[in-house]
């Protein structure tokens, strides 16, 4: 495998164009029972200018990629016309949340190309207005530790099903080189940002995001980043840059109340 492949010129595919995802594996999350535990998982809606897939990773934390909290200038987004939508099924969120702050990678060129640099920094994270709490969508946890288990998972929003979740339940890991992996599973425009599962012991445990796809010898193909270091340093980077806290304050209810797809970028890459 040439990885350096990744470092010629791309294409680079924006908010629009033709993409064309892998038609097996894939099962729409349409019930409230086929959603259950995958609440976290929602679509980030980005002021009208398309959408990608974000991951409470927090109760106020939403992990995304760095490339959906920019513009079509390149230009960072202000938080407040960002939205989260949680486990968004068929017009319906388990809970919605502007965006307060962002912290973007440094080490991502919004300007630049997908190449292994841009892929491993391309990771983001929101801090919301209020926390969405436990009750409604669990966070997930990050995978850590070199044993990734055998089943490797995605779950994402994407052009042509941008309207409920998509879980594919197995997926390859096709290569790594440093903090780079290629996997094969199905992904497209709206993808971007989406969680990677590892499956080891109980629950999934995120341990990539979709950051692009492409071709690898003629295989559809997608690109992530290993997370552990980039999220504690964005974590670092909100906590340098304080902004008003979210409203923890939780309102007592009582009992009988009432109560087009975004920045992926795709590549072909070389044998």
């Amino acid at each position: 495998m040439n990885w350096r492949a990744l470092m010629l010129a791309v294409a680079t595919l924006a908010y629009a164009g033709q993409a064309t995802a892998q038609g097996t594996g894939l099962r729409r999350l349409t019930d409230r029972d086929d959603l259950l535990g995958w609440e976290a998982v929602g679509r980030l809606e980005l002021n009208g200018q398309g959408f990608c897939t974000g991951t409470l990773i927090a109760p106020e934390l939403v992990l995304t990629a760095a490339h959906c909290v920019y513009d079509r200038n390149r230009n960072l987004r202000a938080a407040e016309q960002i939205t989260f939508r949680a486990g968004l099924r068929d017009g319906t969120a388990i809970a919605e949340r502007r965006g307060l702050q962002i912290a973007a990678h440094p080490g991502f060129n919004p300007r630049g190309r997908l190449d292994l640099n841009n892929i491993r920094h391309d990771v983001a994270l929101i801090r919301l207005t209020a926390p969405v709490l436990s009750g409604q969508a669990d966070a997930f946890a990050l995978h850590s530790g070199r044993e990734y288990g055998s089943d490797i998972s995605v779950t994402s929003y994407g052009q042509g099903r941008a309207e409920a979740l998509s879980r594919q339940r197995q997926c390859n890991l096709m290569g790594e080189s440093g903090d780079v992996l290629m996997i094969d599973c199905n992904v497209t425009f709206g993808s971007s940002g989406a969680p990677v599962f590892s499956q080891v012991g109980g629950r999934g445990r995120i341990l990539a995001l979709v950051s692009g796809g492409g071709n690898y010898r003629g295989k559809q193909v997608a690109f992530g980043m290993k997370l552990p270091q980039r999220v504690a340093e964005l974590k670092a980077q909100l906590r340098r840059n304080p902004v008003a806290a979210p409203d923890r304050r939780i309102k007592r209810v009582r009992v009988g109340g009432g109560a087009s797809a975004g920045g992926a970028k795709f590549v072909t890459v070389g044998d």
